[in-house]
């Protein structure tokens, strides 16, 4: 399993819009839209587990590709580095 950062996302955008276009390319196990906290509100990306064989194509297919009106960023997502102090 992989997971990809999906950044530049619209407000409006629900976890299952980033599954049901993620899963025209191959397997989806889960999704998820990072929201703020205190307001709920989207902060704008998100993050979607694949299977491993599938997540080049899906980087290739849907990096720059519009949804619902803006052009999103897809790559794999980075470790968080763990904060110390």
């Amino acid at each position: 399993m992989r997971t990809l950062y999906v950044g530049n996302l619209p407000w409006a955008t629900k976890a299952e819009d980033l599954q049901e276009a993620f899963s025209q390319y191959g397997e989806v196990i889960s999704s998820r839209v990072i929201t703020d906290r205190e307001t709920g509100r989207s902060r704008g990306f998100g993050f979607v587990e694949v299977a491993d064989d599938d997540a080049e194509k899906m980087i290739a297919a849907l990096n720059g590709a519009e949804l619902n009106g803006r052009a999103i960023t897809v790559n794999e997502a980075k470790q968080r580095e763990e904060k110390i102090g």
